[in-house]
């Protein structure tokens, strides 16, 4: 990739990084906001699941809006929101005030970040290109939460108001830089195909498809009668692939233009996507308000039901239910749930423990965990080389493997563990994200449509914000349960352990559920060679993919 490509990543990136850096700061100065705001331990609480219920609850919706309005126009729209609300999150003088601050910067961030990865997957081209350009932006976003802890707890000592004025500073720096970068987008953000690949249909040819094509025309030119024969036989058929390709997204954005937005689609998504992770995050209570917690989930399931009725029954559904057979796509969101799930429950614990038996300060809990943020430098290096020698789906299970060692080496923790003692948990934690979360967020956007790539990223996006809020909410509800009415050190060690067992059930479960995608035989190939091209090369694929 070329200057100008490798500058487009890192604007998009820049989403990724702001989000994470965002969640840590604000997770390392709750306690200083609640003593200042005078805030109970319920709306303390409140000022972080209010991002998450955003979020979690919009971000399908806000996939499907990137596909249908247009990729650029989301992006910079909602970028804009999430600058203005973090500042004024600032400003905040009452609890209430941070709370709806909260919000609405979660649901902009559940239009923002499923926009970035649609430009993504649909602005390089599929295979090593774009695999590359997804493990930077995996990594980009590990890196920013991990940063984050830190600069917390940095800020947090000037004053909790530049946790929130930060992220404005940043977020005003890369909307400057978008605007200039990614190009504008016609017709609601469609894309064209061209030489047999998605190609952003733009007022502009973007570098990345400039530097694309050549090296296409250079590796491609025929080099005998016979190379020139199939070559154009093989032009004629690609012709008419891509004619029919072209008829079929002609035909899904008319039947959009003349049908509408499907707004009671939208209307039953979002309202189920909040009632769930409100009834997620209620989980945390444990028995306590059971009641309220079953009828946020009964009711969130009757949303889903009349969702799936409505999208049947629309001539233009919001969300094609066919994507959800995809059994890649579904592996690929299950995976990411469980696994973001268990390193969010895990870094809860791990957080309460160094805190709250230990005595440790919020900044030197954050430098203790910065280790954590190894992907952030590995994620780019060392993933993309090992998805190309051994495939998605091994690195992908190694990633899940890793995790169980990391989550149980953690099991025994005792009263006076040194640093050195918790570090090779912490290390292999890390590695571990580096090697699970970039190849599954291929693999959730591998071989979808172009017309459905903001889609497949809202999928993604949903499944691993539910999964943060169940693995931090199981982490909690087990904790509380396994409590002991003393308050002694030794009992609340022991609660610590055996909440420690979940992150270690959802690695274990997602470890089988990614075994079960694993295939062997010409499979094709997550760099970008399909099993067609390798047959007819004389070659078999050496890696096995998610299925």
């Amino acid at each position: 990739m070329g200057t100008r490509a490798w500058a487009l990543l890192l604007v998009l990136c820049g989403t990724i990084f702001l989000e994470g850096i965002d969640v840590a700061m604000l997770a390392v100065a709750i306690p200083s906001i609640r003593a200042d705001l005078d805030l109970s331990t319920n709306a303390a609480a409140w000022v972080i699941s209010a991002y998450v219920l955003g979020y979690a609850g919009f971000t399908l919706l806000g996939g499907r809006a990137a596909d249908l309005l247009g990729r650029r126009r989301m992006f910079l729209l909602w970028l804009t929101v999430f600058l203005a609300f973090s500042g004024l999150g600032g400003f905040a003088t009452e609890g209430w005030m941070l709370i709806v601050a909260r919000f609405v910067t979660g649901v902009s961030a559940a239009f923002m970040t499923p926009a970035a990865l649609s430009l993504i997957t649909t602005s390089y081209e599929e295979g090593p290109q774009r695999n590359k350009a997804l493990l930077v932006f995996a990594g980009t976003g590990a890196g920013g939460f991990s940063l984050g802890l830190v600069i917390g707890g940095l800020l947090t000592q000037l004053g909790w108001r530049w946790v929130f004025f930060a992220p404005v500073l940043l977020a005003g720096a890369i909307l400057v830089a978008a605007v200039r970068l990614i190009p504008a987008q016609t017709g609601g953000g469609r894309q064209e195909v061209a030489d047999g690949c998605p190609q952003p249909r733009t007022t502009e040819t973007t570098a990345v498809n400039r530097e694309t094509a050549a090296h296409r025309e250079t590796a491609a030119a025929p080099k005998t009668a016979a190379d020139r024969e199939t070559a154009a036989e093989r032009e004629t058929a690609s012709d008419s692939q891509i004619e029919a390709v072209r008829q079929a997204a002609t035909d899904h954005h008319a039947a959009v233009g003349h049908q509408g937005f499907d707004f009671l689609g939208a209307v039953t998504a979002a309202g189920a996507m909040l009632l769930a992770a409100y009834a997620v995050i209620r989980l945390e209570h444990g028995l306590e308000g059971w009641q309220l917690t079953a009828g946020a989930a009964v009711a969130a399931g009757l949303l889903v039901a009349a969702f799936v009725i409505v999208e049947r029954r629309s001539p233009a559904p919001l969300v094609r239910l066919g994507i959800l057979r995809k059994a890649s796509v579904v592996r690929a969101d299950l995976g990411a749930l469980l696994f973001v799930g268990a390193f969010f429950g895990f870094q809860f614990v791990v957080t309460l423990y160094l805190q709250e038996l230990r005595g440790w300060s919020s900044l030197q809990t954050a430098i203790a965990l910065v280790v954590m943020g190894c992907d952030a430098i590995l994620a780019p290096t060392l993933t993309p080389r090992l998805v190309n020698r051994f495939g998605n789906g091994r690195v992908i299970l190694g990633g899940f493997v890793l995790g169980i060692v990391a989550y149980g080496l953690f099991l025994p923790v005792g009263m006076d563990w040194t640093y050195a003692a918790m570090f090779p948990t912490l290390l292999i934690s890390g590695i571990a994200f580096a090697l699970a979360y970039g190849p599954l967020t291929i693999a959730a956007t591998d071989g979808v449509t172009e017309s459905e790539q903001g889609l497949a990223g809202g999928l993604l996006n949903t499944a691993t914000q539910f999964g943060a809020a169940l693995g931090i909410s199981a982490v909690t509800a087990v904790y509380g349960l396994a409590s002991s009415p003393r308050s002694d050190p030794e009992s609340t060690l022991s609660a610590f352990r055996t909440a420690l067992i979940v992150p270690v059930v959802m690695v274990t479960l997602g470890a089988l559920l990614s075994s079960f995608g694993l295939r062997g035989g010409r499979g094709r190939r997550v760099a970008g060679v399909t099993a067609e091209a390798s047959v007819g090369a004389g070659t078999k694929p050496a890696q096995n993919s998610v299925s």
